[in-house]
């Protein structure tokens, strides 16, 4: 519901089982999980892995955790040799297969991105050649990428051949900047090894960003850290990603700290919430609305029709407050407490009824609930499965008919950039800047937009100036972003 999702990473709980870990992220707050790869966490060769992956999508949706595919698993490929075969080698297939499996699991689990790195050129390599290389396996994960409709993002990692961020944007226009491959961005290896800060990185990529890694480094070292035991300046960072209109997961990255995972957690979650200017503990842990929830989530697992009485009761006991009513008063672009609220018993309910139920339930959500309990079930629909699309692509459309404000910005999240057809996502954004709601409540506005957005736009401005009406700076900033 926050403008970006925080998440943990798991290779930070690699001594713990992949639900134990996604349980323990979920209670300490988090809103997102990276989710690597590995023999004990999802293994991709695992001959149960449709199962298995069946299984976390649905503990995702269950627990409310948004999720993006790492890939950095250690020895998966090669039990010798760290990270090998790469796609540098001279025989890459398994690390392009591996690449293409993340991707079909990715879609499985509905995640934002996957994420992957270069690889360390070997000495015998001739930088030509493994730029060569590098671009050849990218463009064949592309195709599997584009067919899934999961962007992949190239994280640059110190010590690999792309390090820098200006490397890994150079790859990505050398391949003609192809809609399914973005940057990932670790904002400790700017500290480690970038000639900037990481709040200019992060607006160098703003554009490119499909997934960032959360840690403290220091200058030269590449040793992820906690949160001030480096140079990191985390509150101007996190601002940075609000200042680019991030929407995607921002996870912690601490991959040696498994040995104090749920400790290290605690204190990572407590030090961004003070970071954004939040209280170290959550206003639902303050007020008790927390212990709501969760007692309507399980009073949902045991009889799925009682969200019928407890849909309408969110706003009683969570509240209606703004989530982050320091930079979003009205709620428009990060939603409100019960908002919040309701996506957390939508996501029960997905886990535990048939998508045919679930369809039906939603319809009668929205049809017969009032305005903010259909801004609750607009809200929530990226926490549906696929199956269940066909529905919430009809409630997105709806929403799209009226003029309400708070129905059309809760409409424009990651579900309608998912899978809103081109036409009607462009007709929601103009009615975005027609109805004076801020741009940062469209979620992949940097993906989606195109020539037809600009031209609408630009035709739009021009009428309002002709009437001698203001013309939304969203408009102008989106032009000149265009040009």
């Amino acid at each position: 519901m926050s403008g970006f999702a925080l998440g943990y990473g798991t290779n930070g709980f690699s001594n713990h089982r992949l639900d134990d870990a996604l349980t323990l992220i979920a209670e300490l707050g988090y809103t997102a999980v990276a989710l690597t790869l590995d023999h004990d966490h999802l293994d991709p060769w695992a001959p149960t892995l449709p199962g298995d992956v069946a299984r976390v999508a649905s503990r995702l949706r269950e627990l409310g955790l948004r999720c993006v595919v790492e890939t950095g698993a250690r020895y998966l490929l090669d039990p010798r040799r760290k990270h090998h075969p790469t796609l540098l080698c001279a025989e890459p297939e398994p690390r392009v297969e591996f690449l293409r499996r993340a991707v079909r699991i990715g879609a499985e689990l509905g995640a934002d991105s996957v994420s992957f790195w270069s690889g360390v050129r070997e000495a015998h390599v001739a930088p030509e050649l493994a730029r060569e290389r590098l671009l050849a396996g990218i463009a064949e994960v592309l195709d599997e990428a584009g067919r899934n409709e999961v962007p992949l993002g190239l994280e640059p990692e110190p010590g690999m051949f792309v390090q820098q961020l200006s490397e890994a944007l150079d790859v990505r226009e050398a391949l003609g900047s192809p809609e399914y491959l973005g940057i990932t961005l670790d904002v400790g290896h700017c500290v480690a090894v970038e000639p900037v800060d990481a709040a200019t990185c992060v607006r160098q990529a703003a554009g490119s960003l499909v997934n960032v890694q959360l840690d403290d480094m220091l200058p030269g070292v590449h040793e992820h850290l906690e949160f001030g035991d480096g140079d990191l300046d985390l509150p101007g960072t996190l601002a940075a990603l609000d200042e680019v209109g991030y929407r995607g997961v921002a996870a912690v990255e601490l991959p040696r700290h498994s040995h104090a995972a749920p400790a290290v957690a605690r204190r990572a979650i407590t030090a961004l919430r003070r970071a954004r200017g939040e209280p170290a503990t959550s206003r639902w842990e303050l007020s008790g609305a927390g212990a709501w929830v969760e007692q309507a989530r399980a009073r949902i697992r045991a009889d799925p029709t009682a969200i019928r009485a407890l849909f309408p009761a969110a706003g009683r006991h969570a509240g209606r407050a703004p989530i982050r009513a320091d930079v979003d008063a009205a709620g428009l672009v990060h939603g409100t407490e019960d908002d919040r609220a309701r996506t957390a018993m939508l996501t029960t309910l997905a886990a535990v009824v048939s998508t045919e139920v679930l369809a039906a339930e939603l319809g009668e959500l929205y049809r017969y609930g009032d305005g903010a309990e259909r801004r609750g079930v607009l809200r929530a629909l990226h926490v549906i499965p696929a199956e269940v699309a066909g529905a919430g692509i009809a409630l997105v459309e709806d929403a799209l008919r009226t003029n309400d404000s708070t129905l059309i910005a809760a409409s424009m999240g990651s579900f309608a950039a998912r899978h809103l057809d081109q036409p009607a996502w462009r007709h929601g954004v103009l009615k975005c800047l027609f109805l004076g709601i801020p741009l940062a409540a469209v979620a992949e506005l940097e993906r989606r937009r195109d020539d037809e957005l600009a031209r609408m736009v630009t035709d739009f401005a021009r009428e309002r100036r002709a009437a001698g009406r203001p013309v939304p700076r969203d408009a102008d900033r989106l032009l000149a972003a265009r040009n």
